[in-house]
């Protein structure tokens, strides 16, 4: 089937959150260029900046991880709305603002973006059967990554013909609109991703569900652990490559690689791989992120750099689109925005731990990283392999995708 058959196969719904995703993504650009500008036009010092992106960045990760409890009581619909008309205003306020309300105000913004990560999806995973999310999940990376590939190179033309300011106001009206657009093809009454989950008194907490399903807390636990991992390329990486003779352009030429074959790959991956059982796809991309980086135990010439961020893009490819849909696939309907908001908040404490822990171990003990971040990824995927042998809950039957069959563990 060829990417357009793929992509007319994913429902409409979902076609409209990653078109939403795409339009919110290539707005979303002031967390490349926040430190910027509060060393520059903010007059921070280093230390102080770095206090303030920090707290930012634990926003983020904590809206992850917490969205998906307001998502389930309150409606994946309203949350993802309420989640981007807070964030969209806080941002576009943030330039008005002294800098000792930034404390407060951009980690707020940060968290509702979380929440909105969250969110959607939630949404994608309920508006899609089980057996057919994967396709789904693809699809809004790759708009993801598109919006990427646009948004950072489109902020520094803002910030060099108007103002870093400029900016900030960009990303907070974007993200507003982004929120109108939801509101306007998103039904407000009577779907799946508009009512909250129904409450049931006698129903099992999230930890009760969590541990009949000792499969996903495998898998979570192995994400958590690979993220601190494969975000080493946007810290450590650079700093690796500069010190051995590699430059910007180098760097940048290695992540466009990176993104363009993502691009280019994933959704067909997700479609040909559709019937293979999601564990063992998930535990072979781990192995190949670890893979990746022991390649950079040898050498750091330019072969070894590209063979590395090759190994690092097949196992994205393979682990993080079916690791979401393995989540959605195990929730229960009840808590299925708390199952994602755990995936989400674990696929993105990278952003907070890489930097500080990896860069620690480089600057103490630099031959050490690599084989670090290669043992615990490889460890990672050995766990994920072995937990192919839980056993979880017996699950209703799936409603099936026509031409798709649901797969086990």
């Amino acid at each position: 089937m060829s990417f357009f058959g793929v992509v007319r196969d994913v429902p409409r719904t979902v076609r409209l959150l990653a078109f939403g995703a795409f339009l919110n993504g290539v707005v979303s650009f002031t967390f490349i260029y926040l430190f910027v500008y509060l060393t520059g036009p903010r007059g921070l010092s280093v230390p102080q900046a770095g206090v303030v992106a920090g707290i930012g960045g634990v926003g983020l990760v904590a809206g992850n991880f917490t969205g998906g409890w307001f998502s389930d009581h309150y409606g994946h619909r309203r949350m993802l709305l309420t989640g981007a008309l807070v964030a969209g205003a806080a941002l576009a306020a943030l330039p008005v603002l002294p800098v000792a309300a930034m404390y407060g105000v951009l980690p707020l913004a940060q968290y509702a973006a979380g929440v909105v990560r969250a969110a959607n999806s939630a949404l994608v995973a309920v508006s899609v059967p089980e057996g057919g999310r994967r396709q789904s999940f693809a699809l809004v990376r790759a708009a993801g990554n598109a919006a990427f590939a646009v948004g950072p190179p489109l902020g520094a033309l803002i910030a060099a013909h108007f103002s870093y300011d400029w900016l900030f106001v960009a990303d907070g009206l974007g993200t507003l609109l982004f929120a109108g657009y939801a509101a306007a093809v998103l039904p407000a009454h009577g779907t799946a991703h508009t009512r909250p989950a129904r409450r049931d008194p006698g129903a099992p907490g999230l930890w009760r569900e969590l541990r009949a399903r000792p499969a996903v807390l495998v898998l979570l636990a192995a994400i958590l652990c690979v993220d601190l991992v494969y975000r080493q390329q946007y810290s450590t990486l650079p700093v690796f490559l500069a010190e051995h003779g590699h430059g910007t352009r180098f760097y940048g030429w290695l992540l466009a690689v990176n993104g363009g074959l993502i691009l280019l790959l994933e959704i067909p991956a997700a479609h040909v791989l559709r019937r293979r059982a999601p564990l063992g796809i998930v535990g072979t991309g781990l192995l190949l992120v670890g893979l990746g980086y022991a390649v950079l135990i040898p050498g750091a010439g330019a072969l070894f750099a590209v063979t590395m961020m090759a190994s690092l893009t097949a196992g994205e490819i393979l682990y993080k689109t079916t690791a979401t849909a393995y989540v959605a696939d195990q929730a229960p309907d009840r808590a299925q925005g708390r199952f994602q908001s755990l995936y989400a908040g674990a696929s993105i404490s990278g952003q907070v731990l890489a930097p500080p822990l990896g860069g620690a171990l480089y600057a103490h003990a630099p031959g050490r990283l690599w084989p670090a971040c290669a043992v615990l990824a490889c460890g990672a995927g050995a766990a994920v392999l072995a937990a192919r042998r839980l056993r979880g809950p017996v699950r209703e039957a799936a409603v099936p995708v026509p031409g798709r069959q649901p797969q086990p563990g």
